[in-house]
């Protein structure tokens, strides 16, 4: 009998996870992370954690597996929440899902399994793993799961063989109805359970106030930059080389306040994000305003009207040497080389045509149609068919 240990969320989909290894003769064992309890940095005034570890409980007594809860919130502060602080006091947004997978469930939490004897880690994600032999070796493959409306493939983007291998997804051929409806079959608690928003694991969180706590308020100005702007017209050079012309694409345009007229106030420009439309409070315009730019130095944020405005629109994104992820190394591009694939810059984008160039400074994206809000510190993901083979870090 081979042993499994379950991150068990105290949702309805890790619950199912545990149930169906059981239905296929795994030895199972709940394991709960608690990932926070660091009251300095307020949350909500709920605790979510402590509700969800006392489902995770119910569910483990429910299908008779031994349970226990672990404390990683050291790690996890250290991991997860110091990075994003980080990365939003420099004016990038980070994914903390992306990285808690790589960095927690996947990495500490998946030490601690196997230090308990597990062969596996398994989770309620919903994404498909298969192997192939490549030359002899096992080659571990990440698919989307079946559910196209749930796939979370995209967050499991920076995962590695060696993770891969040890890591097992149940419910990956389920949909989500499905899901539930086995747990309603089986009365667990977790059946009809809200599947949770916000952070990994932290529970509901506004994320300006989460910021506050760290990141000081300071106010500035909101400039609205106009469609029709010469920025946006901009006749290119002739005779650039090919990555020339590739690395212009995925320039960032430097706005200056000289260019637009100042519509309102904010209060950081670390809170905002490319892309954004809540929470500039900007009244009287014609079209609801859209974040194109921000710029942390001189605590600017740039708005253009509607969501068709160019500034929010780039054919190409960058991603640093260091940043690129192969989860299948047999297929990384050596210099030089391309690769057409379907790629997405966000959780549930639809797929979109791309192809890949890898030069000496690191790997282009060049999409076949104009991407809006390409926002740095977020995780590109390309795929091939179902397989999602690689991601990197927007720069």
């Amino acid at each position: 009998m081979k042993r499994v240990v379950v991150g068990l969320s105290g949702g309805v989909d890790s619950s199912v996870a545990a149930y169906l290894l059981q239905q296929q003769g795994y030895e199972v064992i709940g394991l709960f992370m608690k990932n926070w309890h660091d009251d300095s940095v307020t949350i909500s005034n709920e605790c979510p954690w402590l509700e969800d570890s006392n489902d995770a409980l119910l569910v483990a007594e429910k299908l008779g597996i031994p349970f226990q809860t672990v404390d990683l919130s050291e790690e996890y502060k250290e991991k997860i929440v110091d990075y994003m602080f980080n990365e939003y006091e420099k004016g990038r947004t980070p994914n903390p899902d992306v990285l808690c997978n790589r960095e927690i469930k996947f990495d500490v939490f998946m030490k601690i399994a196997l230090s308990l004897g597990a062969d596996f880690v398994a989770t309620g994600h919903y994404c498909q793993k298969s192997e192939i032999e490549v030359n002899g070796e096992t080659v571990y493959q990440l698919k989307s799961g079946a559910d196209t409306n749930k796939d979370q493939s995209y967050f499991l983007c920076q995962l590695s063989q060696e993770q891969l291998a040890k890591s097992l997804f149940p419910i990956g051929e389920l949909t989500k109805p499905e899901v539930r409806e086995i747990a309603g079959q089986l009365d667990l608690i977790t059946a009809e359970k809200k599947d949770s928003q916000g952070l990994c694991f932290i529970g509901k969180v506004r994320l300006p106030d989460f910021l506050q706590q760290k990141l000081q308020p300071k106010a500035g100005d909101i400039i609205q930059i106009d469609k029709d702007d010469p920025i946006y017209n901009l006749e290119k050079e002739v005779g650039l080389s090919f990555e020339e012309d590739v690395k212009l694409e995925a320039e960032k345009i430097s706005y200056t306040p000289k260019m637009g007229k100042v519509v309102g106030k904010h209060q950081g420009a670390h809170y905002f994000t490319i892309g954004q439309r809540k929470g500039l409070n900007v009244g009287g315009t014609t079209d609801p305003l859209f974040i194109i730019a921000t710029n942390v130095e001189t605590n600017t944020i740039y708005t253009g009207l509607t969501s068709q405005h160019p500034g929010l629109f780039k054919k190409a994104l960058h991603i640093e040497k260091e940043e690129v992820h192969w989860i299948r190394k047999d297929l990384a591009l050596a210099k030089g080389e391309t690769m057409h694939v379907m790629a997405r810059i966000r959780y549930r984008q639809p797929l979109q045509s791309a192809t890949l160039h890898q030069f000496e400074n690191g790997m282009y994206v060049a999409f076949d149609e104009p991407q809006s809000a390409i926002t740095e510190g977020q995780f590109a993901a390309w795929y091939v068919g179902d397989e999602l083979i690689g991601s990197g870090v927007i720069s």
